[in-house]
């Protein structure tokens, strides 16, 4: 059996892609692993996600046969797929996009082959797309993940338009309702009426400005789908740099000095909180058992 092994981290929004095509996200310390155990039974697949043993399989699933399918190994291997995480899923925080780069890197890994950067997050978003987890592909989802940092990007042209760091040292409040909203609920045509504002928002994520592109694109799309816009009125409020919807929802992320925390989480109130930081690890293979 070839086994293969590999970590990435989730992210959060800066900017949404759904309404221009073009979005902005930045790497959090929240991390996902996977392992993948290719089998002589061609076409049978089983997965295993630890996190949250009722999502579906398919992402997992589509994952290893997009990889398979690149390096022409397509029906000569089955799989066990396994993800352990600690990214909520289908809240907001790229739990997709993680999983499709660590699920990618880790069946390159099994099969001892070679891959760029690109190629990764390139078979990650096509089977994305095939599962149907993702509307536009989310390619700056996807680099954050795997690069970490801020990443500014064109989705409907996959290209980095820009990458560049955020202070290590501050804090991100992740407030995570029970709810979760699933890709096939959105309505897509709703958010495009958006596109003048949420343009205003990358032009200002792609100039260095995060936090202001944050909260722009933050009120807007919750406005536009009917979330709450409370939690991250009153983190600004009790001092946070940055505050907004993630993704299409529900999560809210905040971003804030160490310092200001514990009054922003006072401020919120009840809800789950996860504390963590950004991050500019690179996605990777774990070598070594």
């Amino acid at each position: 059996m070839k086994e293969g092994r590999a970590f990435c981290h989730g992210a959060a929004t800066i900017v949404n892609g759904i309404a221009t095509g073009k979005g902005a996200s930045f790497g959090i310390a929240l991390r996902t692993e996977a392992i993948v155990r290719l089998n002589d039974d061609p076409g049978s697949f089983s997965v295993s996600i630890g996190s949250d043993p009722a999502e579906a399989p398919e992402l997992a699933i589509e994952c290893v046969r997009e990889v398979l399918r690149r390096t022409g190994n397509e029906g000569r291997y089955g799989a066990r797929i396994g993800t352990l995480s600690d990214i909520p899923i289908s809240r907001g925080l790229k739990s997709s996009s993680a999983a499709a780069n660590a699920i990618v890197l880790a069946c390159y890994a099994a099969l001892n082959e070679e891959c760029s950067d690109e190629e990764a997050i390139s078979a990650g978003i096509e089977a994305s797309f095939k599962a149907g987890v993702t509307i536009t592909g989310a390619y700056d989802d996807a680099c954050a993940c795997y690069y970490g940092g801020a990443v500014v990007t064109d989705n409907l042209m996959r290209r980095i338009m820009r990458r560049y760091p955020l202070n290590e040292q501050l804090s991100v409040l992740v407030h995570v309702p029970e709810d979760k909203i699933r890709k096939s609920e959105v309505d897509v045509g709703r958010l495009k009426g958006l596109e003048p504002a949420i343009k205003a928002a990358h032009d200002l994520a792609l100039s260095g400005d995060h936090r202001a592109g944050m909260i722009i694109n933050g009120l807007c799309y919750a406005a536009a789908m009917g979330l709450d816009p409370s939690i991250a009125v009153r983190a600004l409020h009790a001092g946070a740099l940055a505050a907004g919807i993630s993704g299409t929802g529900p999560a809210t992320v905040i971003l804030c000095d160490p310092l200001r925390a514990g009054t922003i989480i006072g401020a919120i109130g009840a809800g789950r909180m996860i504390r963590t930081a950004p991050s500019h690890i690179k996605a990777a293979i774990i070598r070594g058992g």
